[in-house]
């Protein structure tokens, strides 16, 4: 798997640059138009470190992809619902519909069809930025790497010689260490902690506080936000459904300041009634923009392109598909002609920090985790679940294609890992060359 970066290696820095360049205005001139501003914080945040560019640079890691072999790549292992942007930092927990705390993948604005590899070589190579950084040594990274790929490949294993992978989680009965401490964390944090931070009450009621990233709205758009949430609440299951009470809005309010992947998509807050009357009890939904998914931009199949209804629509199916037992709150809507993916801004979601994490000993348990929530995000989204794209089983597709050939696929994907991660470390000295040098029109 040397041939991609080999290749980019061969066309020389200033060509490269221009690549670099080029791939990032195709992906986002048109958000970049509409807000210069958003995109400026994000190109400086990508700018701080290779693993904040990595980060924010998924397109660019697809359109390398677009020229790369994939041996284990069939007609089924090419097309399996992944994550799509797969990085060390995209885990952490949430409350499942079960009322059960687990952790697990938690960014779905890139989810896509395609191949499965994909999820992986992203995760092994942002896992070897992330390692490097911390001046871990190369034998170190290849076998944090290698027990990520082992842990993957034995839980998918397990899934193929036993049922059941509908109701596998990581959870606090079924983990210890670092991801053990993250849900306990988790199960620290309170709803009334949350509406405290972002709510205030005027007049026995709850409202959004004023403050930074928060915008008021105009009575058109406010009108407009609440035709959109009124339209969202026909996409949630039935089987999801709270009683009618809980979905009373109280406040709707513009919201900015996302993280590096959702620059300069519009988005609102929007506070309900929760399941009593109580003001405890409110909950605040995300009602955000979807954006186009990198993968998409080198899967060129009609059939997968046409399921979806919009970016929002693909956004939640594609949760729904990838979270057995997703928000009950998970739904999809369209402003203007857009669509929206609605969540709740849950109390219970606690990122995995990797900060404390300095020595492999450390980071090696972790991954083990890491290599078994994939496993299941792959897994479950299959004929299984409720999306009909993937019509069977994932897991005996990838046990099919790895065969025999397991160490094999992991020094493959090792390989490819570690030099994707020195690639990717010379291509940030090029964009920050290019962006502080103003060859990114329009911002």
């Amino acid at each position: 798997m040397a041939d991609v970066v080999e290749r980019i290696r061969e066309r020389g820095d200033e060509r490269r640059r221009a690549e670099i360049v080029g791939v990032l205005v195709d992906a986002f001139e048109e958000m970049m138009a509409a807000n210069p501003a958003a995109f400026r914080r994000k190109f400086r945040k990508m700018a701080a470190d290779p693993f904040a560019f990595y980060r924010g640079s998924a397109c660019l890691f697809y359109n390398d992809m677009a020229g790369e072999d994939d041996p284990w790549a069939d007609e089924r292992t090419a097309r399996v619902w992944i994550q799509g942007d797969l990085h060390a930092e995209n885990f952490g927990t949430y409350m499942d519909s079960d009322g059960v705390l687990v952790f697990d993948v938690n960014d779905f604005d890139e989810a896509y069809l395609g191949s499965f590899t994909w999820d992986l070589k992203r995760l092994v190579s942002s896992v070897a930025l992330l390692a490097w950084s911390k001046a871990i040594s190369d034998a170190d990274i290849a076998s944090l790497i290698g027990t990520y790929l082992r842990s993957y490949l034995r839980q998918v294993r397990q899934f193929a010689e036993h049922t059941g992978d509908q109701a596998f989680k990581l959870q606090l009965e079924s983990t210890d260490g670092l991801v053990h401490e993250v849900l306990q964390a988790a199960r620290m944090n309170t709803r009334i902690d949350l509406l405290g931070g972002l709510t205030t009450v005027e007049n026995y009621e709850r409202v959004f506080r004023s403050g930074a990233g928060v915008r008021r709205l105009g009575e058109q758009e406010y009108d407009r936000a609440r035709t959109a949430f009124e339209s969202y609440l026909d996409t949630i299951p039935r089987g999801k459904r709270f009683n009618s009470i809980t979905y009373e809005v109280k406040d709707v309010v513009g919201r900015s300041g996302f993280g590096i992947g959702s620059a300069g998509l519009p988005a609102y807050n929007v506070l309900v009634e929760g399941r009593t009357q109580a003001l405890e009890n409110d909950v605040v939904l995300s009602m955000k923009q979807g954006n186009v998914p990198a993968p998409s931009r080198i899967v060129h199949d009609e059939r997968v392109k046409d399921y979806f209804r919009h970016e929002g629509h693909r956004t939640a199916v594609s949760q729904r598909a990838l979270q057995a037992h997703a928000d009950p709150w998970l739904g999809h809507t369209e402003m203007n002609g857009v669509g929206f993916v609605v969540s709740e801004l849950s109390p219970y979601v606690n990122d995995l920090d990797w900060s404390d994490l300095t020595e492999p000993a450390d980071m090696a348990p972790v991954l083990e985790y890491l290599g078994q929530a994939t496993a299941k995000v792959h897994c479950v989204a299959d004929e299984d679940s409720e999306q009909t794209l993937v019509d069977f089983q994932v897991e005996d597709a990838i046990v099919a294609v790895v065969g025999e050939r397991e160490e094999e696929f992991v020094q493959a994907l090792t390989e490819f890992g570690m030099r994707y991660a020195e690639r990717t470390r010379d291509d940030h000295r090029l964009f920050v060359d290019a962006f502080r040098n103003g060859e990114i029109a329009g911002i």
